[in-house]
C-alpha cells in the first residue's frame, strides 16, 4: 500500500501544492476545477518524477511551519533595517562584506530553502554556492561583524533546516 502510494503521489506537498494553485488561478472556485487542479498535482509530479531521484527522506512540517514564521518576522524586521540604513547612512558610511558561510546542510532542497531565504531578507544576498556544495557566499548591505552575521544565519536558519529535513 504504502508503495502504491509513494509511486503516486511521489511529492504529495507539491500534489497539493500544484492543486492549490490552479484552484487559486481561477477566478472562481467550482468543484469541476477542484478535481481538475488535484488531477494536475497527481500527474505533474508523477511525470517530472524521473528528474527528482533524490527527493527528502523526512520532511518535518511542523518545523518548517515554524521557519516560515522566523523567515517572515526577519524579512519584516530587515526591512525596516535596511530602510534605516538607506535614509540615514551616506554610501561612504556603508561597511558591505563577502561573507562564506560553510554548510553543514547536503541536501539540495535544503541548501535551496537556505539560500532562497538569505536572498528575500532585504540586505543579504546569496551569490554563489561552492562547486563541493559546502559553501555558501552571502553579500551583506552592512555590517560591522561579518562573523557575527555568518554565525547568526548558521543559528537562526541553516540550524533550524537540519531538524527539517
Amino acid at each position: 500500500m504504502m508503495r502504491a502510494y509513494r509511486w503516486l503521489f511521489p511529492h504529495p506537498l507539491l500534489t497539493l501544492l500544484l492543486a492549490l494553485i490552479w484552484i487559486l488561478l481561477q477566478n472562481e472556485f467550482s468543484a469541476g476545477m477542484a478535481v481538475f487542479g488535484l488531477i494536475l498535482g497527481v500527474l505533474i509530479p508523477r511525470l517530472t518524477a524521473v528528474w527528482w531521484p533524490d527527493r527528502p527522506v523526512r520532511f518535518h512540517l511542523g518545523n518548517m511551519a515554524t521557519y516560515l514564521i522566523i523567515v517572515l518576522w526577519d524579512i519584516l524586521v530587515a526591512n525596516v533595517q535596511v530602510a534605516w540604513i538607506v535614509l540615514t547612512k551616506p554610501n561612504s558610511k556603508l561597511r558591505p562584506a563577502w561573507i562564506i558561510i560553510p554548510l553543514e546542510l547536503r541536501q539540495p532542497e535544503a541548501i535551496s530553502v537556505m539560500a532562497g531565504t538569505i536572498t528575500l531578507t532585504p540586505g543579504t544576498v546569496s551569490a554563489d554556492l561552492s562547486d563541493e556544495g559546502h559553501s555558501l557566499l552571502v553579500h551583506v548591505l552592512h555590517t560591522d561583524d561579518p562573523d557575527g552575521v555568518r554565525d547568526e544565519i548558521k543559528d537562526r536558519y541553516e540550524r533550524r533546516l537540519k531538524e527539517i529535513f
